[in-house]
Parts: C-alpha cells; structure tokens; sequence
C-alpha cells in the first residue's frame, strides 16, 4: 500500500473547472456519512489507540470537527470579498487540547454531520457568479477560489478517512 503523503507536503493547483462545482459540492455533502461509515462497529478501544505519534481513529474524527470553523471562516470571507483568507493555526492545537478519545463518538459524529450540514447549504443556496471568486490562501501563497475551497474541503476529508482506513488495517 502506498504510504499517505502527509497534508502539509501536498500541493494544489486549484483548477477545477466550474462546472464541476455541484459535483465536489456532493463530495463535501458525503464526508460525515463516510466518516461514520468508516467508524461504525470499532470498539472504544479501538477508536482511541494512538500509534506513535498520530492521532487515533476518533481524534482524526474530531479534527475534522475542529477544521470546520476554519473552513467556515474562509467561505464566509470568499463569499464578503475579503483580500486574503483566514489562516490555520499551524499547530492543530484544538484537536491536540480536545481530548477527542475522552468523548462520545456519536456526539463527535452529530457535531460534525450539523456543521457541515450548514456549509453545504451555504453552498448550496451559493450565486453561481461567486463560484469562482477568490482570496489568497495564506499558506499555498496562491489564490483560492470558492470551488477550490470546496475541493480542498472534500481532499481534506479524504485525508483523514484514508489516515483512517490505514489505522484500521494494522
């Protein structure tokens, strides 16, 4: 199997065509079904071992929670025109202090499915004239698009579901 590359190290080249925008729309739409999908039937046990020095199971469950007031933001900031995107913190320190295997995973779940049920309508209800608009993602140093923060939504989940699917296999 070949080795996750890990998120920082990834480029994007932010080029999805417009007409692709309802398709990645479903892609975000999918991830807390997938998520609990991929969750579904683990041990307590299982869902809070960590190895080495990634998180488990139910913390990459929780960052996913924890990401989405970030993403929020800067679809907030995409749709009022702002220059420049907010930026991540650099230290995923709220999934680190959260103590993620501490809680329920329904409620993890629940949490998550409600807020990305709330940035999928903003997508959903989203003027088709301001799905290319953009703002400079402060870390790739290039602009992002409201499509690209979209697919970059969806490749982030996809992320932390395969981080997933690999934790399970060992």
């Amino acid at each position: 199997m070949l080795r996750i590359k890990p998120w920082l190290e990834r480029n994007f080249a932010f080029d999805t065509p417009r007409w692709m925008f309802p398709h990645v729309v479903e892609r975000v739409r999918g991830g807390p079904p997938r998520l609990e999908e991929a969750l579904h039937n683990l041990s307590e046990t299982e869902l809070a071992r960590r190895r080495e020095n990634a998180w488990s199971m139910q913390e990459e469950a929780g960052h996913l929670l924890d990401i989405e007031p970030l993403m929020s933001g800067r679809l907030d900031q995409l749709i009022e025109g702002a220059a420049v995107l907010q930026a991540w913190d650099g230290t995923n320190e709220a999934t680190w202090n959260a103590n993620h295997n501490a809680a329920q995973l329904r409620d993890i779940l629940e949490a998550f499915r409600r807020s990305r049920q709330l940035f999928v309508g903003l997508l959903d209800e989203l003027p088709e004239e301001l799905v290319e608009r953009s703002a400079l993602h402060p870390r790739l140093k290039k602009p992002m698009r409201i499509i690209d923060l979209a697919s970059f939504v969806a490749e982030h989940d996809d992320y932390h579901l395969a981080r997933i699917a690999a934790a399970k296999r060992l």
